[in-house]
Parts: C-alpha cells; sequence; structure tokens
C-alpha cells in the first residue's frame, strides 16, 4: 500500500485483497452513495453525515500503512486529518486479469426491471446502487428491483448499462430476446405521424418526454438536454455485441432529433 496526500486529495494505491479487507469494505459500503466508480479506482466524496467513519476509517488506513513500513502512526494520522475533507482515491496498484461477473436483466414489464447476479458480488451490486439508488424499490446482496416507469428512469438505466468495467470486473449484462420490447413497448407502434390524432398537450408532453425535460422547459434548456443525450446515444459512439441494442440507441437518437426540432418549432 501507498499513500500520498494531495492539495486535493488522499490517494490511496493497493492490491485487490486490501481492498477486500473487512474495514476497508465496510467504509466504502457505507459511502457508496457519495462513491464514484472508475476502471481501476473508486473515488469517495466527503459525507457530512458519516464523518465519524470517515475519522475512523483514515485511523485504521494510517495504522495500515504505518505498520507495513515502520513509522509513527499518530504523526502520519494528523497530518492525513489535515486532509479530512479532501476525496479519497482508492486505486489498485497493478494490472489484473478482468474478472468477468454476468449480471442478469430481466423485464417484467415497462415500469419494472430485475437486475440479478449469479453471486454476491459487493463491488458490481454497489456500482450499481450508486447509480440507480433513486429508482431502486427492493434489494438483496444479488439482486436489485428497478422502478423504471419515467423515460428519466429509462435513461439512467442505459446509461449504467453502458459502463462495463469496475474495478477489475468485467461486467456481461445479459437478458433475451423480449427484454427491449417490453422495457419499450410504449415505443412499439409510435411515429411522429400519429400525433396528428392527439391533442397538443399531450403531444408535446411526449416530446418533452424524450427530452427528459418538463413540460414548458425552456429553449436553452432543451437544447442543453439535447445535446447531452445526443452524445449519449449517437450511433458512431455506441459499441455493443447485441445488434438490437445498437439499433435501439440508433432509434432512440433519431426520436431524440425529431422530438428536439419538433419543440424548437411549436415553442
Amino acid at each position: 500500500m501507498n499513500i500520498v496526500l494531495r492539495n486535493n486529495l488522499i490517494l490511496v494505491t493497493t492490491d485487490f485483497e486490501t481492498l477486500n479487507a473487512a474495514w476497508m469494505k465496510e467504509f466504502l459500503n457505507r459511502h457508496s452513495r457519495s462513491m464514484l466508480f472508475l476502471s481501476k479506482a473508486v473515488l469517495v466524496f466527503r459525507n457530512e453525515d458519516l464523518q465519524d467513519e470517515r475519522i475512523e476509517f483514515l485511523s485504521k488506513l494510517s495504522q495500515y500503512h504505518a505498520q507495513k513500513y515502520d513509522f509513527n502512526h499518530e504523526f502520519f494520522l494528523r497530518s492525513m486529518l489535515k486532509f479530512g475533507n479532501q476525496p479519497i482515491r482508492v486505486e489498485l496498484e497493478k494490472e489484473l486479469e478482468p474478472e468477468n461477473v454476468a449480471v442478469k436483466l430481466y423485464a417484467y414489464d415497462k415500469n419494472t426491471v430485475l437486475i440479478t447476479l449469479d453471486s454476491p458480488n459487493v463491488w458490481v451490486l454497489n456500482y450499481l446502487r450508486s447509480q440507480l439508488e433513486v429508482y431502486v424499490a427492493r434489494g438483496t446482496d444479488i439482486s436489485l428491483v428497478v422502478d423504471v416507469s419515467d423515460y428519466k428512469a429509462k435513461g439512467r438505466l442505459e446509461r449504467t448499462l453502458n459502463k462495463r468495467h469496475i474495478l477489475h470486473y468485467q461486467i456481461r449484462y445479459v437478458y433475451d430476446n423480449h427484454f427491449m420490447s417490453k422495457l419499450y413497448s410504449d415505443f412499439a407502434n409510435y411515429s411522429f405521424g400519429d400525433l396528428t390524432r392527439e391533442s397538443e398537450t399531450e403531444t408535446n408532453k411526449h416530446l418533452y418526454t424524450i427530452l427528459e425535460c418538463p413540460i414548458g422547459a425552456s429553449q436553452d434548456a432543451l437544447k442543453k438536454s439535447y445535446k447531452k443525450l445526443v452524445k449519449v446515444y449517437h450511433p458512431d459512439t455506441v459499441y455493443h455485441d447485441d445488434p438490437s441494442m445498437v439499433q435501439h440507441y440508433t432509434q432512440k437518437f433519431q426520436l431524440l432529433q425529431e422530438a428536439y426540432e419538433a419543440l424548437r418549432i411549436v415553442s
């Protein structure tokens, strides 16, 4: 293990065994809501409600480091506490062969998705929780039930599933042929030509939903959301083993363009 105190963060470089030590794992588990998962590291931000746990963790970290390198723990801890409000970055010290983890996706209907793992994996599940926390209806140590009844939730789910490398885990998402059709059943027979049969209010409501904006959003808000979403769903930036997923992103990209153009005209 190596610890570097920087102006903007505390950098902890360690091996995967130490990352899974009980005291390390407990701290990171408690901070999953304020944690950013990177491909080889996790970045833990300060949480006011968990300040005591943070100080306790820094103390254990200092003890572990001092014991390994045989120096004064108390002196080093005082130095670390001066950086107590800075983010803590914990990264793996060497390249590890990626371990494949299968994550199964099942859509009960257009509003509810079940995410399951074959066996408990706290790191992968914590990543999923950190991204979908506000939409998680219930869960266990190997599963999450996610409420995706609005398109903002569906968008968050899609962005979450775009990331497939967590620490040294390579995530493989598995789903059946009906997953996409159930999840996006509202779009099954949708075309903008059909909007002529709907009221203007309902039409606009649907367009705003596609752009993940509240009804009546300003032109600046629409433009900002549109630019953000087209970067996510642009066909040239999508890579996926399943052609149906690529097709879905392409269709979503086209819907975004049409919705933005329609609202830009009517607003």
